[in-house]
């Protein structure tokens, strides 16, 4: 039975110490929309800042959660206040995916996860133009927005050297933004830049 038990410390210890953990950093620049049925794809330049972790099982599977400030939004054109304008989205968030990466190469993963986003800011801002006067105007949308949005990523990393790697992502949102609307829902590609510690 002790030889039991040493063998089963044994395997822990090992499995232990092939596992890798890093922790890192990650800025980007994402172009960020809303999609769904009726719903105007317009592309928004936003960015994103975040911290991450990576836990490496073995040479070819990790998971990395990660948590990241995402400006995210759309565009669309619309009648507000029977004015046609050009509306622009601020829908700003705390997210957190967790990806599963599976490495094709010791440089190359493909990663794939879940994906929960905190709404920290929600405004739009119009332009439009009545009788020859142009306006600009802001509304705040909080109340109408979503506290939590749910994805799926699928994207890939390339680690440029131990420790600095670019990535790729496209997340995709599966619950309406905003409450009481129809359906729309966010969607972003992202690309960005990191370093591992």
């Amino acid at each position: 039975m002790k030889k039991f038990f040493v063998l089963i410390a044994a395997a822990i210890v090992s499995m232990s110490a092939m596992a890798q953990v890093q922790f890192g950093a990650k800025v980007g620049v994402d172009a960020t929309h809303f999609w769904g049925k009726d719903t105007p794809h317009g592309m928004q330049l936003n960015y994103q800042a975040g911290l991450m972790m990576e836990y490496k099982f073995n040479s070819q599977f990790a998971i990395a959660p990660e948590v990241v400030f995402a400006a995210q939004g759309g565009k669309d054109t619309r009648k507000v206040d029977l004015v046609d304008a050009d509306c622009t989205f601020h829908t700003n968030y705390i997210n957190v995916p967790v990806m599963l990466k599976y490495y094709v190469s010791p440089a190359f993963s493909i990663d794939f996860g879940p994906q929960v986003g905190f709404n920290v800011y929600s405004k739009m801002t119009a332009k439009g133009k009545a009788s020859s006067i142009e306006a600009k105007w802001t509304d705040d949308l909080k109340d109408g927005t979503k506290a939590v949005d749910f994805g799926l990523g699928l994207g890939g990393t390339y680690n440029l050297t131990d420790n600095a790697f670019v990535q790729a992502r496209y997340t995709m949102g599966l619950t309406n933004v905003f409450k009481g609307e129809g359906d729309c829902k966010n969607g972003n590609i992202q690309i960005a830049f990191g370093m591992k510690f």
